[in-house]
């Protein structure tokens, strides 16, 4: 059965299998054509078996329920012919000189909860033209089950990872030294639960895998919300390959992705996440406790400027036919809808000035393995946390960047770049420790639909912001600054609670924007006490205007750094 849904109106059906398997780690390999307007390329997904992961909640697994007495019929692709604008294009050399291999060791990390069980999904399967049809392999494989909506998948293949060299430290068992399925998913699990103080070499070995040879192409099917896939003979998630590559590319008319033109009238693109979060984007497992890492390979032309939420200020590298390569990577673990992505003709903007005292608040403070003592103070998983950094605790100005259209360089100038290091002051003489690293300030199109979101190391701006008083620019700034800490460092377990971090974000940037201001206490609650008049005003007539069901809002319990997704 087909899920037909209006995503203005309906509940985003979360399609992924998670309480059987968890991707920990996407990589992507992208190239964005603006000519097409279409991003195309691969991605890799790394997973790890779920036994241990509990039966997730029943109101999420009776949306996405399908009836069961329908048979699956899966397709072998045919041989593709992979379009030449694909990720094979360019040189698929990528640069990891952030990645330096660091000493051995090996821990084991635990998952959270899941979402469906496996045999929720495997009926109901329609057909996809970029298969030939096999027959009904019946019910007895495992199916993976990845979000996915108006993407055009062209090939699934298993990732001989036991192929890279120098990945048999990661060989636990001796009497393993054949390839087969069982050592090569060894060799996954052995990488994905190292310890957060080998996180250089974790990554590099990530970029080593994926460009691994296939070891074998895998039967998918997709439908409207989903990307199905199996292999023969594997009966369990354990024995399904946990390592697969995927060749895709997005369609113009995908709700993740916004193709437009900048203020100036140059072509960009930036994702939004919805209504539909990043399943048009890339296939993914969208579900909030489907928390993972990723780091991406990026190409466009010469002339853009390509940003994405990762901890490090990536530096274009120059390519062949007038092409550049951007790299990124994240190593807090977060759903797959806080990645974030825009491409465009942007210009760094520069403070005219710029005092000593500010520049050494500003100086980057790259993590170092040495810098991190895992003590338990955080309840999350494992991963090199700033909480527990020193140098990150004391850092109350986190290095950051301002990109937009250069016709808009002189209201950035005299509006938001001097509203930044006091905001980012205020917020951390609050809540303390930044949770992120580095943070790139975009001023999106006039289309963007909000004044503002916030993802990991990145925030767009609307450019109505820049139009009014700094008071607009610096309560909005103040706003998406707190969705660092709630609403991604912290989040729900259940996307029907997105208020709850809207509530912090909305609350703290009161605090955070009379802090900057270096307001009287008095002023202060006086300022804070009108705006909170002016909201219960526009929460009364939002409600005569909302039907009933509309104005019941459920609760649940927050756990620290749970992740969460950014709007």
């Amino acid at each position: 059965m087909d899920i037909k849904l209006d995503p203005s109106r309906d509940d985003l059906p979360l399609m992924a299998n998670t309480s059987h398997i968890l991707v920990k780690h996407y990589v992507l390999d992208l190239h964005v054509d603006f000519e097409s307007q279409v991003i195309e390329g691969t991605i890799v997904l790394f997973f790890e078996d779920g036994n241990q992961f509990k039966k997730g909640n029943s109101s999420t697994q009776e949306a996405c329920q399908l009836e069961s007495n329908e048979s699956c019929k899966f397709r072998m692709p045919e041989s593709c012919h992979i379009p030449v604008t694909n990720a094979r294009t360019f040189s698929s050399k990528m640069e990891y000189n952030d990645f330096a291999i660091s000493s051995k060791g090996e821990k084991d990390t635990s998952d959270k909860d899941g979402n469906h069980d496996n045999l929720e999904q495997a009926s109901g399967i329609s057909s996809s033209k970029y298969c030939c049809d096999t027959g009904n392999h019946g019910s007895e494989d495992f199916l993976l089950v990845l979000d996915c909506c108006d993407l055009s998948v062209l090939k699934v293949e298993e990732v001989d990872v036991a192929a890279v060299p120098g990945i048999e430290q990661f060989t636990r068992s001796p009497k393993l030294t054949v390839a087969s399925e069982e050592l090569r998913n060894q060799i996954v699990h052995e990488l994905v639960t190292l310890p957060a103080d080998r996180w250089r070499e974790q990554l590099d070995y990530y970029a080593r895998c994926s460009r691994a040879p296939g070891c074998g192409e895998l039967f998918f099917d997709t439908d409207t919300w989903s990307l199905q896939i199996r292999k023969t003979g594997a009966q369990t998630a354990t024995d399904f390959p946990h390592a697969i590559r995927i060749w895709y590319k997005t369609k113009p008319e995908g709700q993740s992705v916004t193709w437009t033109s900048d203020q100036c009238g140059r072509p960009c693109v930036y994702t939004m996440g919805s209504p539909i979060n990043n399943r048009a984007l890339f296939p993914c497992q969208e579900p909030p406790v489907a928390m993972s890492t990723w780091q991406a390979t990026v190409r466009a032309a010469a002339s853009f400027v390509v940003l994405m939420s990762g901890e490090n200020s990536a530096k274009p590298t120059q390519l062949q036919e007038g092409y550049t390569s951007w790299h990124y990577y994240v190593t807090m673990p977060m759903p797959a809808s806080t990645f974030t992505i825009a491409v465009g003709c942007w210009t760094e903007m520069r403070p005219e000035t710029c005092s000593s005292n500010d520049l050494a608040a500003e100086r980057p403070l790259p993590p170092s393995e040495a810098d991190f003592r895992y003590i338990g103070i955080c309840g999350h998983m494992e991963y090199p946390c700033r909480f527990q950094n020193d140098s990150a605790t004391a850092q109350e100005i986190i290095p950051h960047r301002v990109f937009a259209p250069m016709c808009l360089e002189s209201a950035c100038q005299e509006t938001l770049l001097r509203l930044i290091p006091p905001c980012l002051s205020a917020a951390h003489s609050v809540l303390g420790t930044h949770p992120f690293s580095r943070l790139d300030i975009l001023i999106v199109p006039a289309n963007f639909p909000s004044l503002g979101m916030a993802s990991p190391h990145i925030i767009f701006l609307s450019q109505s912001t820049l139009t009014a008083t700094s008071h607009l620019c610096g309560t909005r700034l103040c706003h998406e600054i707190a969705h660092a800490w709630f609403g991604l460092a912290i989040g729900a377990r259940d996307w029907t609670e997105e208020w709850l971090s809207e509530g912090f974000a909305t609350h703290l940037e009161d605090v955070f924007w009379a802090k900057a201001q270096q307001l009287a206490p008095s002023e202060a609650r006086e300022q804070q006490e009108l705006r909170a008049c002016l909201r219960w005003r526009r929460l009364q007539d939002e409600l005569r205007d909302s039907p009933e069901e509309m104005q019941v809002l459920s609760f649940l319990h927050v756990s620290r750094h749970d992740g969460n997704f950014s709007h």
